[in-house]
């Protein structure tokens, strides 16, 4: 536990506790919400660190009466609650006390690419979306194709999907990377097993105002809608193409044309420039790497992974996980039930972060 990092919280919790009581602070409305979300965020933190030192103190106070023969008894019952909660305070203090990632309410742009087994890999592309889709349902999140290009036999060579509200980037954050599926495909007649891989990238959005986006480098083209949209969605230029530094080694294309509208579908290329920007520049910060795709999705090849669907024995693996906790059934999670699944994720990932800020105090 990070007693000095949770002394420094409680002074912070004290500073705002005196801002909400003073007039000029309740005066300004935007001021007032920010500090009074803060005090908020801090309040169950600070009542269970007040709880931890309780608890200590009673551990003294038992420990002074061991040795008086007619208060023992309950000394020691005293002393072994107080030590039980002590530990339990200790684990829920350490969860409090992880950073909460700002982006976890922003919608996401998430793109799902076949990669190495050709057709199959687009049919696995098509059962992630459909995956995914059913997912998005259950948690409340909107989901809206922007971008598809199907594959031969009906999946997708490349699909992007905006995922909005309820928080779509915290459900759906852990999902970046190289998907394998292990199966027989229906265009197998001799009953072999084959190894493809998909590749998903997840990228928050970003607003404008986060990100001066210099339109001078952006081309803007329309042309006319493909596939399904509603009647007349094909008739019309109202499909748009987004090009960044046309011609050059950074240039970009992102492609909308989820709708009828050439004014809507132009706002959300651009929102997806601007968010694949930023990633990049993420990506760059973190000497990761130069590209958004190398950083976030790797090339597809099979040696990169983080997870197997193995369909002969009915199992997701998630290779990040340890032991049995990284083992899932297949039939159930690939119907969109994954919360189990994501669960785990979290709670590995809090575990690292843990971990981390340990790291950093010491």
């Amino acid at each position: 536990m990070l007693t000095e990092k949770l002394i420094e919280l409680e002074r912070e919790h004290s500073g705002l506790e005196r801002d909400l009581a003073n007039p000029e602070v309740f005066s300004n409305s935007s001021n007032f919400l920010r500090i009074n979300r803060r005090y908020g965020e801090l309040l169950p933190l600070v009542k269970l660190w007040h709880e931890y030192r309780d608890c200590e103190n009673a551990i003294l106070e038992a420990q002074e009466l061991l040795n008086d023969p007619e208060m023992r008894d309950l000394a020691v019952s005293d002393l072994e609650e107080n030590k039980a909660r002590q530990q339990q305070i200790e684990l829920e203090l350490d969860v409090l006390l992880i950073p909460k990632d700002p982006r976890d309410e922003r919608n996401v742009i998430l793109e799902i690419r076949a990669g190495a087994g050709g057709d199959e890999a687009g049919l696995f592309a098509g059962d992630l979306m459909r995956m995914y889709s059913r997912y998005a349902e259950m948690k409340g999140i909107r989901l809206e194709i922007v971008e598809e290009s199907e594959s031969a036999l009906g999946g997708y060579s490349k699909v992007v999907a905006e995922m909005s509200g309820n928080y779509a980037y915290r459900s759906f954050k852990f999902e970046m990377g190289v998907h394998r599926v292990q199966r027989v495909p229906a265009t197998e007649s001799q009953g072999r097993i084959h190894t493809s891989t998909v590749t998903i990238a997840v990228i928050p959005e970003v607003e404008e105002t986060e990100f001066d986006l210099d339109l001078s480098q952006v081309r803007i083209d329309v042309f006319r809608a493909q596939g399904a949209g509603g009647q007349g969605v094909n008739t019309t230029d109202s499909a748009v193409r987004a090009v960044w530094k046309t011609g050059t080694s950074e240039e970009l294309i992102i492609i909308c044309q989820d709708g009828r509208s050439q004014i809507k579908n132009r706002e959300k290329a651009l929102v997806i420039l601007r968010s694949r920007l930023v990633a990049i520049e993420r990506a760059k910060e973190e000497e990761r790497s130069k590209l958004e795709r190398q950083s976030m999705i790797g090339t597809g090849d099979r040696s990169e992974k983080i997870r197997t669907y193995n369909y002969p024995q009915n199992r997701i693996t998630d290779h990040r996980l340890t032991g049995e906790n990284k083992n899932f059934p297949l039939d159930i999670l690939i119907e969109g039930k994954l919360e189990p699944l994501m669960d785990a994720l979290a709670a590995w990932d809090r575990e690292g972060m843990l971990e981390r800020l340990a790291e950093k105090v010491e």
